[in-house]
This record gives structure tokens, C-alpha cells and sequence, in this order.
């Protein structure tokens, strides 16, 4: 029997919007917990829909099932452009000008 237990989720990249301030709040609470802005945006997704239970309620009925998705989900890249990742400009980052942020999420 194994020790340990590994537990593989599907992970998709999605875009999203963020006000300046969320985003450096994030990061902030990123560097805090020592994670990454990723992990800290799909945690605190999860607790959100967890604990809230009007939504939970939401979740069972028929409305839920037809809801039409709004998340703007990446397509995987192509097995060529998987070997030679492009570049991202460092001066773009470093100016902090972006006006969005690029999460990766879990869906089931």
C-alpha cells in the first residue's frame, strides 16, 4: 500500500479581470501563505461556494445545470507549442500595467 495518496485534478487556464487593488492583494496574500496567486484565487473560490449555502441550494436545482459558462477558458496549446513555451516581455510585468490576471482553475 502506498504512503502516499495522490489526488489529480483536471486544471484548465482561464482569464480573468481583477481591480488593481484584488490583484496585489493576491499576490500579497500569496506571498503570506507562501503560494502561488493561482492556488490563493481557486482556494478562495472554493471556501466562498462551499460556505455559502443559498448557493449551495442554487446548486441543486434544474437552473444550475443550464447556467451558460462566462469564464474565458483557454484551449490547450498544440504539442508543438508545448516544447517552445513563448516568452512573456519582463518589462510588462515589471511595470505592473496589466490590466488582467491569468488564473488556472479546477473543474470537475
Amino acid at each position: 500500500m502506498p504512503l502516499l495518496e495522490v489526488i489529480q485534478t483536471k486544471q484548465i487556464s482561464a482569464s480573468i479581470r481583477l481591480s488593481d487593488t484584488t490583484a496585489t492583494l493576491v499576490d500579497q496574500y500569496a506571498a503570506f501563505i507562501r503560494a502561488g496567486a493561482d492556488d490563493v484565487v481557486e482556494q478562495a473560490l472554493t471556501y466562498v461556494f462551499a460556505k455559502d449555502r443559498d448557493f449551495q441550494e442554487f446548486l441543486k436545482t434544474p437552473q444550475a445545470k443550464q447556467v451558460a459558462s462566462t469564464l474565458r477558458v483557454r484551449k490547450a496549446p498544440a504539442v508543438e507549442a508545448a516544447e517552445t513555451p513563448a516568452m512573456k516581455p519582463a518589462a510588462a510585468a515589471a511595470n505592473g500595467t496589466q490590466p488582467t490576471a491569468v488564473v488556472a482553475g479546477s473543474r470537475a
